[in-house]
């Protein structure tokens, strides 16, 4: 993967030392992490105080734009697009000392240049989200991997800033595979409601390969077909997870055990799919409240 060494620092502000946020958007960051990320958000607070507040608003800045894509309401399509391009012109006025009206682009921008978050990670990431009005199929697992570089990847990358890893080759093998499995994790998960969306993140090559046809899966039917299909991508995505624990280690010690928390329980989420035989389509699998608090001392305690 390509880090270019453009990086967002604070000389770009038109003060020496001016911020843009106050405690409250930091805080209006907090709230909304809290809310959509659960299992992120239990895992961040294992971070310090000030590393949590900076992973708020990077939360913050990835949610606000994905839940405008996912969830429009009332809005048009023109519409999404239109606040998406807003939102990304708004954030690189930031960037150019303009103060930010959204909350969530006032706390993000500090961080970005606090962090020195390559530029290319941010843009990227909103270019995955403007595909999504466009793109409803991928045709091979590589083309699915060229949506997760901006979805997930590129966050993985802005959290190893926030985190103050530096971007070794090894590192960044680590945060891909990391987020190249927690995507996977939400596709398999969110198949019958992104199909609701029109959308269907499963490689048709790999479909065609089990048999499995989109119409049974837009019917929600539970084939033969299906199953083995599920259990190639569960398989695959927990060779990511593995692949991911390789580059924990090379974190600092104040960040490892948030980032293996928030792997386990994300992982968990496999497991869930098999006790349910596969079958994702009545309802939305979760990790369970007794299992997060189980997984988080077992992680507090052993580290693993």
């Amino acid at each position: 993967m390509r880090v270019t060494d453009k990086r967002v620092r604070r000389n770009s502000v038109a003060e020496p030392g001016e911020r843009f946020a106050l405690p409250e958007d930091y805080e209006h960051c907090r709230r909304i992490h809290r809310h959509y990320g659960t299992s992120y958000y239990l895992a961040s607070r294992l971070l310090p105080k000030e590393t949590r507040m900076k992973v708020d608003a990077l939360y913050g800045f990835v949610r606000v734009p994905d839940e405008w894509v996912d969830n429009p309401g009332t809005m048009t399509s023109a519409e999404q697009r239109a606040k998406l391009q807003e939102f990304r012109n708004e954030f690189l006025r930031g960037l150019d000392g303009v103060r930010p009206s959204n909350p969530v682009l006032r706390a993000f921008c500090d961080v970005a240049r606090d962090c020195e978050i390559p530029l290319e990670e941010p843009l990227v990431f909103l270019e995955a989200m403007e595909a999504d009005l466009d793109v409803r199929r991928y045709k091979t697992y590589s083309d699915l991997r060229g949506y997760m570089r901006g979805s997930a990847v590129a966050v993985g990358v802005m959290m190893c800033c926030i985190l103050k890893t530096r971007l070794t080759t090894r590192v960044l093998e680590s945060a891909t595979a990391l987020g190249d499995a927690m995507q996977m994790t939400n596709f398999l998960r969110d198949i019958a409601e992104d199909a609701e969306r029109g959308r269907v993140y499963m490689p048709r090559e790999e479909m065609d390969r089990f048999g499995l046809r989109e119409e049974d899966l837009l019917a929600r039917r539970l084939t033969p077909e299906f199953i083995r299909f599920m259990k190639f991508q569960l398989e695959r995505t927990r060779e990511l997870y593995a692949k991911a624990d390789e580059g924990i280690p090379y974190l600092s010690p104040s960040s490892q055990k948030a980032v293996r928390l928030s792997r386990v329980l994300y992982s968990r989420i496999l497991d869930r799919i098999e006790d349910y035989s596969y079958n994702v389509f009545p309802q939305r699998i979760r990790v369970s409240t007794l299992e997060k608090v189980i997984f988080t001392l077992r992680v507090m305690i052993f580290n693993r």
